[in-house]
C-alpha cells in the first residue's frame, strides 16, 4: 500500500488526501494552521462555531464533504499545527521530511518522514508592494485583513482603503462589509482597457467557469448595496499618520503603474489593506530540488508530477489559479501518486476542470501583471525589508556602487530579505529593485530568495531533539 504525504490542508491538499484514500493509499496529511481549510475556508474554531459558514463561504458545502470524508477515514491522518522546517534529499533519492508540531511558543515534538510519495500543496501569500509609510500600524495585507474578518470575525479598523490589483480585492471588501467595516474605496491599479482586453478576450472560454461570473456579480453587488466606491487604474501611493494609519494619497497611475502628476488626492482612513497579488510558497519544492517555470511555479505535468521522481504538486504554488483549479489539481495529484492514471474515470472530469481553469488562470495572471514602474512610487526612506528596515535607498546606491550582478553579495551586504521572514513578504520585491539598479535582467549567481534550507523557526533546544541524519546527501539545493 502507497504511504503518501500531503503537506497542506486547503483546498488542493484535501482534494489530494480524498483522492489518494478512494485509490487505496495511506495518507497523512499536515498544516501549519490550527484548523483545515486553507485561507480560502478559513473559520472560526469548533468551540464558537457560526451558523453563518455557508453564507461566507464559496464552496463550503465541499469542504465539509472533503473534510468529514478524511477525519473519519482511519487511513487518513489529519496533523495540524505542525509544520515542515526541512527536507532533505537522500543518498537513495528520497525525500527526508522534517516536522516539527505543537504550539510554536511551547516546546516543540520533531520527528522525520520519508514517504513513498510526496503531494507539496504548500499554497501561497500574499504579495504587497511597498508604499511610503506602510510599516504604520493600520496597514494588513489584503489576505491578513480577510484571515482576521473570516478567522475570527474582526474588522481592521472603521474606514479602510483595500488597494492592489486582482479579483481577491473583491472577496476582502465582503469579508470586511460582513466583519462590521466601512470600506471607503476599492482601488484597482490595473487599467480598464487592460483588464476588458483580457478579461473578455474569447468570451466562449468562460462558459466552463460561469460559476465565476456569478460570484463576481455577487461582489458587484455587495459593492452596490454597501455604495463601496470602486476605481480602476488608481492606486494608494503614500499613506499618512504618525502613531497610526490617518490618511491615504491616491493617484491615478499610467499603464507601467507610474503615479500621474495632478491626480492625487487625500482620503482619510484608519486602516489599509493592500494586496498586489500573491507569491507562491515555494521553499519545500526548491528544497526538494523541484525545477521551476520562468514565471517561478512549480514546473507540473498533465499528471501533476514535478521533476523530482515521487513528488506531486498542486495548487496555488502551480499556477495562481483560484480554488476551483486548486482543487481539481488536487484530485489528480492524489490519484496519480496513489497509483492512479489520468485516464482513469474517477478523474476525467478534474482532469476537464483544470484545463478550463488553466485558462481562467492564465487570464487574471495577464490582466493583473503588476506594472513596471510601480517603484517610482517609492521615496529614498521608503522600507522596503521590514525585518531589518532596509530601505528603497540603500537598495539603489549599493546596486550601483558595489556593480554587483549576484544576489546573494547584495543581500549580504545590504540585509535585505535575511531577517526573521527569510524573504517571505519582501523577497520578489527585492530582487526586482536589486535587478533593476544593477541593470540586469537575472542574477549571475542564479540564486533567488525561493531558498530557504530552514523552512520554519525551530529552537535550537527541539533542533538538537530532533533525529538525525546518518547520511550525507548528493543533492545541492539550486
Amino acid at each position: 500500500m502507497t504511504d503518501i504525504l500531503v503537506i497542506g490542508a486547503g483546498p488542493a491538499g484535501l482534494a489530494a488526501a480524498a483522492a489518494a484514500r478512494r485509490r487505496g493509499a495511506t495518507v497523512r496529511v499536515i498544516d501549519s494552521a490550527e484548523r483545515t481549510g486553507g485561507q480560502y475556508w478559513r473559520h472560526l474554531p469548533e468551540s464558537r462555531p457560526a451558523g453563518r459558514e455557508a453564507v461566507l463561504h464559496h464552496q463550503w458545502n465541499t469542504y465539509q464533504s472533503l473534510r468529514q470524508a478524511l477525519e473519519f477515514d482511519p487511513g487518513c491522518t489529519i496533523d495540524t499545527e505542525t509544520q515542515v522546517w526541512a527536507v532533505e534529499r537522500r543518498a537513495d533519492g528520497t525525500l527526508r521530511v522534517n516536522l516539527a508540531s505543537g504550539d510554536v511558543d511551547g516546546t516543540r515534538a520533531t520527528e522525520s518522514v520519508v514517504p513513498d510519495r510526496l503531494i507539496l500543496a504548500t499554497g501561497a501569500h500574499d504579495r504587497a508592494l511597498p508604499v511610503p509609510g506602510w510599516t504604520l500600524p493600520g496597514v494588513f495585507t489584503a489576505g491578513a485583513a480577510q484571515a482576521m474578518a473570516k478567522g475570527e470575525r474582526i474588522a481592521v479598523g472603521d474606514r479602510v482603503v483595500v488597494a492592489g490589483s486582482g479579483p481577491f480585492l473583491f472577496p476582502v471588501t465582503a469579508s470586511l462589509g460582513q466583519a462590521g467595516a466601512r470600506v471607503v474605496g476599492v482601488f484597482e491599479a490595473s487599467r480598464p482597457s487592460r483588464m476588458a482586453r483580457h478579461w473578455l478576450a474569447r468570451p466562449w472560454e468562460l462558459a466552463g467557469a460561469s460559476h465565476k461570473v456569478s460570484e463576481l456579480a455577487g461582489y458587484v453587488a455587495h459593492h452596490v448595496r454597501g455604495r463601496v466606491p470602486y476605481r480602476t487604474g488608481y492606486g494608494v501611493v503614500e499613506i499618512h499618520g504618525t502613531a497610526r494609519v490617518e490618511a491615504v494619497t491616491v493617484a491615478r497611475l499610467d499603464a507601467d503603474w507610474a503615479p500621474v502628476l495632478g491626480t492625487e488626492r487625500r482620503i482619510d482612513c484608519d486602516a489599509v489593506c493592500l494586496g498586489h497579488g500573491f507569491t507562491p510558497r515555494l521553499e519545500l519544492a526548491v528544497a526538494a530540488g523541484c525545477e521551476l517555470t520562468d514565471e517561478r511555479f512549480v514546473r507540473v505535468d498533465g499528471e501533476q508530477r514535478t521533476s523530482v521522481d515521487g513528488v506531486f504538486a498542486a495548487g496555488e504554488i502551480t499556477a495562481i489559479g483560484g480554488v476551483d483549479l486548486a482543487l481539481a489539481e488536487g484530485e489528480i495529484a492524489g490519484w496519480v501518486a496513489a497509483g492512479g492514471s489520468t485516464a482513469d474515470a474517477p478523474v476525467r472530469s478534474a482532469r476537464r476542470a483544470r484545463d478550463r481553469f488553466t485558462r481562467f488562470a492564465e487570464r487574471i495572471a495577464t490582466a493583473h501583471r503588476i506594472g513596471a514602474s510601480w517603484s517610482s512610487w517609492l521615496q529614498d526612506d521608503t522600507i522596503v525589508c521590514r525585518c531589518e528596515e532596509v530601505d528603497a535607498g540603500t537598495l539603489n546606491r549599493v546596486a550601483e556602487s558595489t556593480a554587483s550582478v549576484g544576489l546573494r553579495s547584495l543581500k549580504l551586504t545590504t540585509r535585505a530579505g535575511l531577517g526573521l521572514c527569510q524573504g517571505r513578504i519582501c523577497g520578489r520585491t527585492v530582487e526586482q529593485l536589486l535587478a533593476g539598479a544593477s541593470g540586469c535582467t537575472a542574477f549571475a549567481d542564479g540564486t533567488t530568495t525561493d531558498r530557504r534550507p530552514i523552512a520554519a523557526p525551530l529552537r535550537i533546544g527541539d533542533l538538537a531533539r530532533a533525529p538525525q541524519s546518518t547520511e550525507t546527501s548528493p543533492h545541492q539545493i539550486p
